[in-house]
């Protein structure tokens, strides 16, 4: 399964880092390909370490304004115009999309994904990683959007909170299949 990671490219301490590197693991165990933002910084190096020292693909998606940062033995890299196209690319490469942590950038892109499904542009599933507790706040926005509605359908259709990703993987393997 081609497995698309929206994640931060920060370096970050350990509570984040050791549950992104067993991720990792994982998917690189699993057979499965990591399609990623492409940079070999921050925690979007430690995911992709850790998925090609497992055995999985890597296949990257940059913009050419990060494109000195890219990863350079991936077995794909594709540089994107701008980060527009760089999502859609990102979304069209992948079965499955997996939110990590980040910051606004990473935000962007979940919201975006979140969007695209609502309104019916796909249907590949959607997983939130809930790593340490870091989206408790936005599951929590997510579900007033629900309970006041704001959302044409249940949230539980829209995403899947994740606190660890053996039950993110699990969750993707279970619902792959329905696609």
């Amino acid at each position: 399964m081609n497995i698309c990671v929206f994640l931060s490219a920060a370096d970050l301490d350990d509570r984040y880092t050791v549950p992104a590197r067993e991720f990792a693991e994982l998917l690189g165990r699993g057979g499965h390909t990591l399609v990623w933002g492409g940079s070999e910084s921050g925690l979007m190096k430690v995911v992709a370490d850790g998925v090609q020292a497992a055995g999985g693909r890597l296949v990257g998606v940059s913009v050419d304004f990060l494109a000195a940062k890219a990863r350079t033995n991936a077995d794909e890299m594709v540089i994107a115009r701008d980060l527009a196209e760089r999502k859609a690319l990102l979304l069209d490469k992948a079965d499955a999309v997996v939110i990590m942590v980040g910051g606004t950038g990473t935000l962007d892109e979940a919201t975006e994904i979140l969007e695209l499904k609502k309104h019916g542009k796909h249907t590949k599933p959607v997983v939130l990683l809930n790593t340490a507790g870091f989206y408790d706040g936005l599951r929590q926005q997510f579900q007033r959007m629900e309970d006041e509605g704001f959302l044409p359908l249940p949230l539980t259709e829209l995403v899947f909170f994740a606190k660890d990703g053996l039950g993110a993987l699990a969750y993707l393997e279970e619902t792959a299949g329905l696609q």
